[in-house]
């Protein structure tokens, strides 16, 4: 099958999210003038190592927030986000946060999330993530499209949890795994690791 995008697919779901896959979850926490945010984004990286860095794309916007979406308009106020990684099993909080609430409602406190400060930003968090990204934002960039947006930011400070710590290394299948998105409604927890070494 070959398809353009611009003339469809002709199948009953998009198939771009399902080639590209799976995807990390960025589950962005954000402060803003209206209070505080959290909405997960699959469209998610690390992008370089030193300084640490990091991106996510926010697709479509919200009727009031003109064009863009809370995360993205509250991080152009503030300068600051969190990079929240979640485990599999807060795959039900995950999808609780994506709901479209009206600007200023805070998802941590619809769906029961609790929330923790930042250290180096002034900014919430998720308390019982896997992990924890401080961000200052570097860039933001329109992307083609109506209403996409790419967020940089350089990584100001890590949490993580500690019962994900086996051994020195970062481990989170104590926590489910790694939350992660697939294609359509489907999501995996990745558990199944295993080690290569690169060639010399």
């Amino acid at each position: 099958m070959f398809y353009r995008p611009e003339n469809g697919h002709g199948l009953p779901h998009n198939p771009f999210n399902a080639i590209i896959a799976p995807r990390p979850i960025g589950w962005i926490s954000t402060r803003g003038r209206l209070g505080d945010n959290l909405a997960p984004y699959s469209f998610f990286n690390a992008v370089a190592y030193t300084p640490p860095q990091v991106m996510f794309a926010s697709t479509s916007g919200k009727p009031d927030r003109k064009g863009s979406k809370d995360s993205v308009a509250q991080i152009i106020e503030s300068g600051v986000f969190c990079v929240n990684i979640a485990g599999g099993d807060q795959r039900d909080d995950v999808n609780a946060s994506s709901a479209p609430l009206p600007a200023g409602v805070s998802e941590f406190e619809e769906a029961g999330i609790d929330a923790a400060e930042c250290e180096s930003i002034d900014c919430p968090r998720v308390a019982q993530a896997i992990a924890a990204l401080e961000c200052r934002m570097t860039r933001v960039l329109p992307l083609a499209g109506e209403a996409n947006f790419v967020v940089l930011g350089v990584v100001t400070g890590v949490h993580l949890r500690e019962d994900c710590l086996i051994d020195g290394i970062f481990d989170p299948r104590v926590a489910g795994g790694w939350l992660a998105r697939l294609g359509h409604k489907n999501y995996c927890a990745v558990t199944d690791l295993f080690e290569m070494e690169r060639p010399r």
